[in-house]
């Protein structure tokens, strides 16, 4: 066997007395004080600290023992990452070893104290894992309050957290309502749902400012999208109402297919509301009234349906809102028509749906909410009030004449009438206004 020329270099192993030639001390202000058996060739390779710490030029290298024994003051907080970097500073970190950091904590931890104490490929190592890791809340809470201190060698961690720009929130935005306003099969029905839920949530104003500012384009796209859904619910709803059996609707296709066109509509509501572009909508619900009302009188009082004509009065809802507080200004004789359309329906079908909602499950099924029914009441009152006198005369008087009369109760418009009329009478009376009133009523 033929001699060796040179000697077998011998791996170095943290806590290995026999080949340590330095001792890094770990002390906390408590008083802990732990002693680790080191090897300053590699912590001065991977460290700064230790580099600086072992050189010729550090003031105290020529005191006794000083360049075999280096102090690390910490945090008692902090210990266990101070101990866990000088191990990994014996180990080869080249982005081959991807299971060394234990998680989030544990590598956020590490990476303070590489920071601090300079140690370059375990900073990169650290930022590398925390970058492509997702985060849970608190953990993301932890990094925005540390890593922006670290300055550019840490900033690719927060990049999923920078502000986006706005052409790829407007992107995002048309892509998501054009398939939240589709007709998705059944199975994707709940990724619809979250896509809608996320289309309001872009435009609702919270503690933060919306993440989307609509243009005239946003508005236009919105537009079209609606046209589209609304082309498809006139496409059934003229099926049906031109159907040669009033049974058609109660087809288990047709009524999840006309449900489900009601609550998208419903839904859109919410995002025309938001940015302001109702009258559209507002003008085609008014159309298609008489058609849909007479599609929803098919028939029997089933739970199913009276859940799609609920589901028809939350729309109706959001529609005489926008009418009956200014949003959109109608003339006189179509805010009178859809009096005459929607409050005969709404004061007939809610004593059906109260009737059902006394059996528990069907309650659930019908998703009943107490405050539609309050505020449609008084979006009919605050119409009412809007007509002339004359036309609230004839609705209020159809109401006293009719057996539904409890719901909506139109007794706030009645006291308003009888106040408004009396006085006009005497106003009219009054040799200075006569001229007025003549004139208002001619």
């Amino acid at each position: 066997m033929e001699p060796l020329d040179k000697e077998e270099k011998i791996a170095c192993v943290i806590g290995d007395r026999s080949t340590s030639d330095v001792v890094v001390r770990l002390r906390t202000q408590e008083g802990r004080d732990d002693w680790l058996y080191c090897h300053s060739e590699i912590l001065v390779k991977n460290c700064k600290y230790f580099a600086d710490r072992l050189s010729e030029n550090w003031p105290t290298c020529q005191i006794l023992d000083s360049r075999n024994c280096v102090d690390v003051y910490c945090q008692e907080s902090n210990f266990d990452y101070h101990v866990n970097l000088i191990r990994l500073l014996y180990i080869a970190i080249d982005g081959s070893v991807d299971d060394l950091w234990h998680g989030v904590r544990n590598a956020l931890g590490i990476l303070q104290v590489a920071v601090e104490l300079g140690c370059p490929q375990i900073i990169t190592a650290c930022v590398n894992y925390l970058e492509a890791v997702t985060w849970e809340e608190a953990e993301e809470e932890e990094i925005l309050k540390i890593v922006p201190r670290m300055g550019l060698q840490a900033k690719p961690i927060l990049a999923r957290l920078q502000p986006v720009n706005q052409s790829a929130i407007i992107n995002i935005f048309v892509s998501a309502i054009r398939f939240a306003t589709s007709s998705p099969p059944q199975q994707m029905n709940d990724l619809k749902s979250s896509a809608q839920e996320q289309l309001e949530y872009m435009l609702t104003e919270d503690d933060d400012a919306p993440l989307l500012t609509a243009d005239d384009n946003i508005k236009h796209e919105v537009k079209e999208c609606v046209n589209k859904l609304f082309s498809r619910f006139n496409d059934s709803l003229i099926a049906l109402y031109c159907g040669s059996t009033t049974e058609s609707l109660f087809e288990t296709g047709n009524i999840m297919l006309f449900q489900s066109y009601l609550a998208d509509l419903s839904w859109v509501c919410q995002i025309l509301i938001k940015l302001e572009i109702m009258r559209e909508f507002v003008e085609y619900w008014l159309d298609a009234s008489e058609k849909i009302v007479k599609v929803l009188e098919q028939g029997n009082s089933t739970t199913e349906v009276l859940e799609i004509r609920l589901r028809a009065i939350e729309v109706t809802s959001k529609v005489l809102e926008a009418i009956g507080y200014g949003t959109v200004v109608l003339p006189t004789t179509k805010r009178l028509q859809v009096l005459k359309v929607w409050l005969p329906f709404v004061r007939v079908t809610k004593p059906l749906i109260d009737s059902v909602a006394m059996d528990c499950v069907n309650a659930m099924l019908l998703k009943i909410d107490g405050e539609l029914w309050q505020s449609l009441e008084s979006t009919f009152v605050s119409i009412i009030l809007a007509l002339p006198s004359e036309d609230q005369a004839d609705v209020l008087t159809e109401w006293l004449d009719n057996e539904y009369m409890q719901y909506p109760d139109l007794t706030e418009a009645f006291e308003v009438w009888c106040y408004r009329s009396k006085v006009a009478k005497r106003r009219l009376s009054m040799p200075g206004d006569e001229h007025v009133m003549t004139m208002n009523m001619s």
